[in-house]
């Protein structure tokens, strides 16, 4: 048994803390919004969790030295944009004897750091000798289905072999089974830039096209992601793993997915703002978007889905034109 702090009190982090509390740890879930809290300690319920019930030993804070103090192991679940605040802010609290997992998705566009990277930069201004267990936690994982305790499979991913499986140990059930991998920057970069893909593939069934077009989307995708993640340095049976097939899949073809669901209201003509307004959360895909072309053009990869992405988020071009362009392009060989 652990005692457990969750940074995040979301649909993602409120999963896993059911999840991790069913496990039998001692679980305390952090957010800075008061009547958050307050709603999950009374109901015992997350509104955007339908049917599912918190067990009642949770306990609930907003002082964020408490959900990270005395803690064998403290969680990240916040939206990307807000992982180095939250960093910042829990740094003084943290140590070297922790084990600090990571599971928001996303690449910072002003540094290009993954989330684990953002974290350890923020631990290490707040204690530059330190040296951190860091874990990224990634696979075909939606929230609503894992807090209703349907089986998947996720990956574990660290610099530190130990770390890795120590986090293996605390999440894997009968519900969940954990994989390591030592392909720390794969794991995040497939986690980041596979929501762009299901961005992309939620923009096409807006569009009224077919399972052709959302598969050949899905596969080119990957191909875009690989391209990139081999120029810098990863592993390619990460690209073929849960962390990266695996979660693009489940993201471009989810109900469950926000970027599928962001995408398939601009395919059918609605404004960015306002799709991105109904889904009524972050839309990561979007996020990710910036870093992705700035890498892409440091490692001197071709990512025409990104590219074109971008376009219809920025609207220089409609969806249709932006297939249009995808499709015309020059002739080529499959091979990546």
């Amino acid at each position: 048994m652990a005692n457990i702090g969750v940074l995040g009190a979301g649909t993602w982090g409120i999963a896993l803390a059911k999840m991790l509390s069913q496990n039998g740890h001692n679980v305390t879930v952090w957010s800075a919004l008061q009547k958050e809290l307050d709603v999950l300690s009374s109901t015992h319920k997350h509104p955007n969790l339908s049917g599912v019930i918190i067990p009642d030993k949770i306990r609930y804070t907003s002082s964020i030295e408490q959900v990270c103090k005395d803690k064998e192991l403290v969680m990240f679940s916040v939206a990307s944009p807000y992982v180095r605040s939250t960093a910042a802010k829990a740094a003084p609290f943290l140590s070297q004897n922790q084990v600090i997992v990571d599971v928001a998705k996303g690449i910072e566009a002003e540094t290009l750091m993954t989330m684990s990277a953002i974290i350890e930069d923020e631990l290490k201004k707040a204690q530059p000798n330190g040296l951190f267990k860091i874990v990224a936690l990634s696979g075909p994982t939606h929230a609503e289905e894992v807090a209703r305790d349907l089986p998947t499979a996720i990956v574990s991913s660290s610099k530190d072999e130990g770390a890795a499986k120590y986090v293996q140990e605390i999440f894997m059930n009968t519900c969940m089974r954990v994989y390591t991998n030592s392909d720390m920057f794969g794991v995040e970069l497939c986690g980041a830039l596979k929501n762009i893909m299901a961005l992309a593939a939620g923009v096409s069934s807006g569009l009224g096209f077919g399972d052709n077009a959302k598969a050949a989307l899905i596969t080119r995708g990957m191909a875009e992601i690989t391209r990139l993640g081999l120029a810098m340095g990863c592993q390619e049976q990460t690209f073929l793993g849960l962390a990266g097939i695996g979660d693009l899949i489940v993201t471009a073809t989810s109900m469950h997915s926000r970027n599928n669901r962001c995408g398939y209201r601009i395919g059918q003509g609605i404004p960015v703002e306002q799709a991105v307004h109904e889904v009524g959360m972050v839309v990561e895909g979007i996020n990710a978007i910036p870093a992705a072309k700035k890498l892409a053009k440091e490692y001197k990869v071709e990512m025409p889905i990104v590219e074109m992405a971008d376009a219809v988020i920025s609207s220089k071009v409609t969806p249709k034109e932006a297939v249009h362009q995808l499709m015309t392009r020059r002739k080529k060989s499959e091979k990546i």
